[in-house]
């Protein structure tokens, strides 16, 4: 008990700064969603309304979650929920590749496992630390519910639920950790499947059934598959359900034992998908540092890039469940239909913008994951053996972000590319082929500050360029795309780069925002070549 107390308190002590930003945003978020709905939509009638609008419109219901009423507790529940385990399912992920698979890679597992902690402690040490982390991220989640006037027995429901889903989401990481080799390939199929999870909730919300007042909607089936629409039903403040629970909690404890039954099978550093045996001689196409960078990183944006397809085949196949709901669903009002058409617009394509932002967020990921990784070879030494040989600094931060940039082209290609087949085999035809692409096409520019602005941190900053370019990100979406929910003044809300990315419609396209954004990708990423000339290699 003694070595799983000292682990225990290792792992606290590693992540103290992270879980305490982790806990504190989330429960923040909470808080401030209340806030912001109760003033932006301050009665019960307006609220009535927005659920009319939610519920006759997949996009909305795929975006916020599971409408129950539009009382100002479920109300809140039904806004910001998804969001809150989305974050708590990623924190999870992270800490459980972070405290297994990195700790084999570096070789630091083995030798705990030499002395008398053995390779069970850690493993239970880690499992400890994910359990505190979520029993405060439910607490934090229940007190910024009850600060903002909810009603305490509705909140804890809530904050449990959250802690919950990300529970079993450790779980999943775990397993992550134990079939790939390196931590970059368990960390990208960890948060893969989370933001699969956050799909498959938004389908299964989409595509349920609406009530007759258009005041609640009963999830099909597909959000029974994942952890947060399981969360969901718990129906905090309108049902206070605590059995649903079992389910994430049951998904994590049958994780974890078959992450034991692994581990009692292999070796230290070893992992179940084994990466294949290098070459005695490196290829002929090998010679370059962009080559080097694409060896490097092939398999984190063949991820993203599934993660993209994914996305599209998901928008696209709504696209029959949309007409559906046209012709169905009596709470779609002659105003409703109006009101799309005088923004130049359809129901689809609403639903392609609202999920084509997910793929937005994926795309910025992965440019930055692409700087992240020039850190991680700086950060390990073996960046200063690649520029001893006749290779420029700039030229080695140029192979990088222009990799980079070519991975977020691609993440959205694949996204395009899955709407469009999908679209067309649904046989939709109220969206135009072409705005789907153009859709695609409006994401890039946001996308690409996120890979510009984490290598001009990387080059001035290096040993913050890891948090700030996630903590970049994590901002930007939360502002551009959750700012308004939350109540951020316009002004705040415009530092997000997803703020200003072009809105596609029939009736004509503003781009020039995302002009701007990408002269400012350039600039920035100008610059970080310029200083990166005259900038010391280390490993601190």
């Amino acid at each position: 008990m003694s070595t799983l107390w000292i682990l225990y308190r290792q792992r606290l002590r590693r992540d103290r700064l992270q879980l305490a930003v982790w806990v504190l945003s989330i429960g923040v978020l909470g808080l401030f969603s209340v806030s912001a709905i109760a003033k932006t939509f301050g009665d019960e009638a307006s609220r009535a309304q927005v659920l009319q609008l939610a519920t006759a419109t997949p996009a909305i219901l795929v975006l916020r979650g599971l409408a129950r009423g539009p009382a100002l507790d479920s109300f809140t529940f039904f806004e910001i929920y998804a969001f809150l385990a989305l974050l708590a399912g990623l924190m999870n992920t992270f800490m459980a590749v972070r405290h297994t698979r990195a700790e084999e890679e570096s070789g630091r597992a083995e030798l705990v496992a030499a002395t008398g902690a053995g390779r069970w402690s850690p493993l239970a040490a880690t499992v400890l630390h994910g359990l505190v982390a979520d029993a405060l991220v439910s607490v934090a989640v229940a007190l910024g519910f009850i600060a903002g006037g909810l009603d305490p027995a509705g909140s804890f429901v809530a904050g449990l639920a959250t802690g919950a889903a990300g529970f079993a989401f450790l779980g999943v990481g775990l397993l992550a950790g134990q079939f790939f080799s390196t931590s970059r390939a368990a960390n990208g199929i960890a948060a893969a499947l989370v933001m699969l999870a956050y799909l498959l909730r938004g389908y299964g919300d989409a595509t349920g059934t609406v009530s007759a007042d258009g005041m609640t909607v009963t999830a099909a089936w597909p959000s029974w598959l994942s952890p947060t629409g399981w969360g969901q039903q718990t129906f905090a403040y309108t049902g206070n359900r605590l059995w649903p629970l079992l389910l994430p909690v049951g998904l994590a404890a049958a994780c974890i034992g078959v992450v034991v039954l692994i581990m009692a099978r292999r070796d230290v550093g070893a992992s179940v998908l084994a990466g294949r045996a290098g070459r005695p001689d490196a290829r002929a196409s090998l010679r370059g540092t962009f080559a080097l960078a694409f060896r490097l990183q092939q398999g984190t944006i063949v991820g993203w890039c599934l993660g993209g397809l994914a996305t599209g085949l998901i928008t696209g196949s709504l696209g029959s469940a949309i007409q559906s709901t046209l012709s169905s669903n009596a709470s779609i009002t002659d105003a409703l239909r109006a009101m799309v058409e005088a923004q130049g617009t359809s129901m689809t394509q609403l639903l392609v913008a609202a999920l084509f932002e997910i793929a937005g967020v994926l795309a910025a990921a992965c440019g930055v994951q692409a700087v992240l990784r020039m850190r991680q070879e700086e950060a390990a030494g073996t960046a200063e053996f690649v520029l001893s040989e006749p290779v420029g600094r700039a030229r080695w931060l140029g192979s990088f972000v222009g990799l980079g940039a070519i991975s977020v082209v691609l993440v959205m290609g694949f996204t395009a590319l899955g709407a469009w087949v999908s679209l067309v085999a649904s046989g939709d035809t109220s969206t135009a082929v072409g705005d789907v692409w153009q859709t695609a096409l409006a994401q890039l520019p946001a996308a690409l500050i996120y890979l510009a602005l984490p290598a001009a941190v990387f080059v001035v900053w290096p040993r913050a360029t890891i948090p700030a370019g996630w903590a970049l990100l994590g901002l930007g979406v939360v502002l551009g795309i959750y700012g308004g929910m939350l109540g951020f003044d316009e002004k705040i809300r415009d530092i997000s780069p997803f703020t200003h990315t072009p809105v596609v419609t029939s009736t004509g396209t503003d781009w020039s925002g995302g002009f701007w954004m990408l002269a400012v990708a350039a600039v920035l990423a100008l610059v970080s070549l310029a200083l990166m000339r005259r900038r010391e290699i280390g490993t601190a």
